[in-house]
């Protein structure tokens, strides 16, 4: 989580407030105890919004955490994010206590583009703090004829939330199943029909490596976007 001292922090939203508008939350979706889809309403004008691009949010005086959008419309300025929140972190607090009315500044739009148009198929692994971006990802690909399938570990009160966000070709996966090296419920990773899809590989530090390592052993293994997320025991990457 990138920390800056208050008084860079106040400055910055004085001197550069066109690039870091104010959002007026307007709708909040509860999805489980644990996630939450937050829409937003501002000036976004001049933003672009690429696949795998987040904004940063200042959690507290000294600290920011990054978002990626799940669904922006910069013409009609409109954002939406999905959040996990997870123990007492400033994000989290945050953003759990929002509630429609409240106001709260993000950043310009940075970061690492992950969908590439040029593959027809795509495979992409993620768990909560990747529900955004797949959600991104889901309403992109079926707008095209593009092969896609999603691969999710979730946590057991977390495993409906897909079919709440209107997923359809995805496989729910037990977070025991990244402490093994198995991964025999993975077809994607074992199927020669996806060897040269796009793989997006996003969320736990440690279970995207895992699933790297397989994928790099394969004699064609297409493309890999990898974007860690978080890692045990650290704060923020």
């Amino acid at each position: 989580m990138p920390r800056i001292a208050k008084w860079i922090g106040d400055a910055m939203e004085d001197l550069l407030a066109s690039k870091i508008p104010v959002m007026k939350v307007l709708e909040i979706q509860i999805l489980s105890p644990k996630v939450k889809r937050i829409r937003f309403k501002g000036n976004l004008s001049g933003m672009n919004f690429h696949l795998g691009y987040a904004v940063a949010v200042r959690v507290s005086d000294t600290e920011y955490r990054n978002y990626t959008p799940s669904y922006s419309d910069a013409s009609a300025g409109i954002l939406e994010i999905v959040v996990h929140l997870h123990g007492l972190a400033p994000g989290s607090k945050l953003m759990d206590a929002l509630k429609p009315g409240d106001e709260l500044r993000i950043s310009m739009p940075r970061g690492r583009k992950m969908y590439d148009s040029s593959f027809d198929k795509h495979v992409f692994f993620g768990d909560e703090t990747s529900l955004g971006l797949a959600l991104a990802f889901n309403t992109t690909l079926k707008n095209t004829q593009h092969l896609y399938h999603f691969y999710f570990e979730l946590d057991e009160c977390n495993t409906a939330i897909p079919k709440l966000l209107g997923f359809d070709n995805y496989t729910i996966l037990p977070k025991s199943l990244f402490l093994s090296e198995a991964f025999k419920e993975i077809d994607a990773l074992k199927s020669g029909n996806w060897l040269t899809a796009s793989f997006i590989l996003t969320g736990n530090a440690q279970s995207v490596q895992k699933i790297r390592k397989v994928l790099t052993r394969q004699p064609r293994r297409g493309k890999i976007h990898l974007q860690a997320y978080w890692a045990e025991g650290k704060t923020g990457l």
